[in-house]
């Protein structure tokens, strides 16, 4: 993900083009979005109160304060782009500072105390890039995937000892790698666990405590689902439905547990990748919000009313990056005490990053209500006549 030095390559007219478009496009709106410019491109973002914390392809992980644009901290100790990044608390209720944990293509995963950031632990997890991350809180367990095709699960009961992570399970049944993760608790405490490669399969797995002995866990394969043809690039689950985003230029949401006699829910077509889907219904949104979805294709951020889920109704798009958009946060602002009604301290806004190094924040019902393309001004008119011929015309025109 380091840049690469394209100094001494041949290049062809056609790239040469695109780069210009981009270059157009990011003069054009570099003022959309209140955009924060960071050194790197972020490869995976968490945003926690007014705080975001990204993953960057320059080897380090950012926390900066989404009010005011300005880096609070780096975290460096990767030798390679960090790919992902989560969070886990020390202890369950302690109440003590939660750990920042993160991945790399250095094939490690390390765990990091975020008010003095140290690096409690760091395991060598995969034998390729690591490519995502997600904990179990209610097991103490990190799931970890990668290039290498793996999913590992790892214990967390132990993280305050500064070891190692200790793996309770591999599960090595995917084809190609794989990018994203996501699970469902279950009633009887155990989950299953969504594993999405970059084939467009999901696994389902369930995951449980063996009664038969406190360390040993039970994994179990339990389906399969086949609705996107490549790439699952992100997935949320929540209240009976799986948010899936693809490479194969859609949206899709599917019922989790599935439903018998359920009316399917059609996919969202765009006309470029998805790389990431936020429906406002897994979030802290208003309830009045909750109905919205958004995605991340190509360079746009597109909304859609889901109200009516069987029939999705798109409502705007924004010309929001020069290149494409990576991922979606929700971010939930305080109002300046001068603003807003007085029953309301907070409102809906959205952070989203892209390939072309910045993060912007957006208003929500500025990504509902986007200002229209500005039209690009039209080329000087090309004068075909030398001094002396103008002179003459002028002297004609007069004339008449």
């Amino acid at each position: 993900m380091q840049p690469a030095d394209k100094s001494n390559l041949l290049r062809s007219e056609a790239e040469l083009k695109l780069e210009q478009a981009r270059k157009d496009k990011a003069e054009r709106i570099k003022e959309l979005g209140s955009p924060i410019e960071i050194p790197g491109i972020a490869l995976a973002i968490e945003v926690r109160d007014s705080i975001a914390w990204i993953a960057e392809n320059t080897t380090v992980i950012r926390k900066l304060d989404l009010l005011t644009g300005k880096t609070l901290q780096l975290f460096r100790g990767h030798t390679a782009p960090v790919t992902s990044l989560t969070f886990v608390d020390r202890l369950p209720g302690s109440g003590q500072a939660d750990l920042l944990v993160t991945g790399s293509w250095d094939k490690t995963i390390k765990i990091w105390n975020t008010q003095t950031k140290d690096i409690i632990s760091s395991t060598d997890a995969h034998s390729d890039f690591v490519k995502a991350l997600h904990v179990i809180p209610s097991l103490r367990l990190l799931v970890s995937s990668g290039s290498d095709k793996v999913v590992r699960l790892w214990d967390l009961s132990t993280v305050a000892d500064s070891r190692p992570l200790t793996s309770i399970g591999t599960l090595s049944d995917h084809s190609r790698p794989v990018e994203s993760l996501q699970t469902r608790a279950l009633p009887d405490k155990s989950v299953v666990l969504y594993t999405g490669d970059t084939m467009g399969v999901i696994k389902l797995w369930k995951i449980a405590k063996d009664a038969r002995g406190t360390t040993s866990w039970l994994i179990t394969p339990v389906d399969e689902l086949k609705h996107h043809r490549t790439r699952v690039n992100d997935m949320i689950y929540g209240d009976g439905l799986l948010w899936t985003a693809s490479a194969d230029e859609t949206a899709q949401i599917v019922h989790q547990p599935s439903m018998p006699g359920a009316k399917p829910i059609p996919p969202i077509q765009h006309n470029a990748s998805v790389k990431a889907i936020l429906p406002l219904a897994r979030t802290p949104a208003p309830a009045e919000e909750t109905h919205l979805l958004l995605t991340g294709s190509g360079d746009a951020i597109r909304l859609y009313d889901l109200s009516t889920p069987e029939e999705p109704e798109f409502l705007a798009e924004t010309d929001a990056h020069s290149r494409d958009v990576t991922a979606l946060r929700y971010w939930s602002r305080p109002l300046e005490p001068a603003k807003g009604p007085p029953r309301s301290l907070w409102e809906s806004w959205i952070v989203s990053t892209s390939l072309d190094g910045t993060l912007r924040r957006w208003k929500l019902t500025e990504l509902l209500h986007p200002p229209p393309p500005r039209e690009e001004p039209s080329p000087p008119p090309v004068n075909l006549l030398d001094e002396d011929e103008e002179r003459e015309l002028a002297d004609l025109m007069g004339d008449d």
